[in-house]
């Protein structure tokens, strides 16, 4: 005899990784029946057309197959009415902040940041959040660069996102990273001309209609430099920290030092810096200071934080990013992947401060 209810206690845990959700917590289940002397047939119902990928289907085959006698699994799909759709994401959203980083929510934001382009800042970002994942912290990025996007590409991330309804997009993933960028919206010969209140308003959108469900770190890959997207997301996310990003060269840390002066200006914690491009090691094993030496540490000294960490120019760290695959896949024991490890660690002992509106005193 098949055991039914054992079957669709198996079949309700298996975990929707896009909604964050086993399929019972979703209600995706509509009936799970015997069709033969050792076949099943599960009917599920999903939110979009197409949501059942070969992947969902032989997470539910491998759950049942386990149990008893099963040798067979058939599974057939219908797509969601609206409103029941519509319910159930009504349920899932029950009880979570607006926005990730808002009020209530338990994830912290890091707006990784830089005075000028071509420091590296997006490939610190990139591989900073796979060593946070790695860490075992869910993490995702919000590519705040809508004018020179590079997020996915540098993540590997192939698929483009995912709309369930009109109200939500589901961020795609790789190495178990979810991100957002224009990069997915904008085709490859178009280039992003917006003024700020555009600019403003795909933040916002970005932010609150995509399905973060609260990660434990939002990285945000700000654009270069104190414009009108660092200023919206100051509004957005009043709560966030910042990491800056410098090359070892005096004129990049002069200029970083400008943004970071412009997220103490919106009161943003600053919890670091970043040196990024540090040295070369050649054959020899000799260190070779390419860019000149110090300057992350005297912007870290100059500010009053921590240096959280130097990272060495390594081919490997730039052929990965090319391919999609952040130095802790393509290099996992060079020295480029252990700087992001430590990187990663001390941004999450660097607890945000508890008072985030210094004009409130309690006397």
């Amino acid at each position: 005899m098949l055991d039914l209810a054992a079957i669709e206690s198996a079949v309700g845990a298996v975990f929707d990784p896009d909604l964050r959700r086993t399929l019972a917590e979703l209600d995706m289940i509509d009936g799970i029946s015997a069709t033969a002397k050792r076949t099943i047939r599960v009917d599920v119902a999903m939110p979009a057309p197409g949501w059942l990928q070969e992947q969902g289907g032989r997470a539910i085959a491998d759950a049942v197959k386990g149990i008893g006698s099963v040798s067979k699994v058939d599974i057939e799909t219908t797509t969601m009415s609206d409103d029941r759709r519509d319910a159930m994401l009504a349920r899932i959203r029950e009880g979570r902040p607006e926005r990730p980083g808002g009020i209530g929510s338990r994830t912290r934001v890091i707006s990784v940041a830089s005075g000028k382009g071509g420091v590296g800042k997006s490939s610190v970002t990139a591989n900073t959040a796979v060593a946070l994942t790695r860490l075992g912290h869910d993490t995702a990025i919000l590519d705040a660069d809508v004018w020179g996007f590079s997020i996915p590409r540098m993540l590997g991330i192939e698929e483009p996102p995912a709309a369930v309804g009109e109200s939500m997009i589901i961020a795609p993933a790789a190495h178990g990273v979810r991100a957002m960028s224009m990069d997915f919206f904008v085709p490859t010969d178009r280039a992003v001309v917006w003024r700020g209140p555009m600019l403003h308003k795909a933040l916002e959108q970005f932010l609150g209609d995509v399905y973060w469900d609260e990660p434990d770190f939002l990285l945000i890959d700000m654009p270069p430099g104190t414009g009108d997207v660092a200023i919206s997301l100051s509004q957005f996310l009043p709560r966030s920290q910042t990491v800056v990003v410098t090359t070892p060269q005096p004129t990049a840390q002069r200029v970083a030092r400008r943004a970071a002066l412009m997220a103490s200006e919106v009161d943003q914690e600053i919890i670091g810096i970043v040196e990024n491009m540090s040295w070369f090691t050649g054959d020899d094993g000799t260190r070779y200071p390419i860019f000149g030496e110090g300057g992350g540490a005297a912007l870290a000294a100059d500010l009053g934080v921590p240096l959280l960490g130097t990272i060495p120019l390594l081919p490997a760290l730039r052929e990965g990013a090319d391919r999609g695959e952040p130095v802790a896949i393509a290099a996992p024991d060079s020295e480029a992947a252990a700087a992001f490890e430590e990187i990663a660690a001390r941004i999450v002992e660097a607890r945000p401060r508890v008072r985030s509106h210094p004009e409130l005193v309690i006397s």
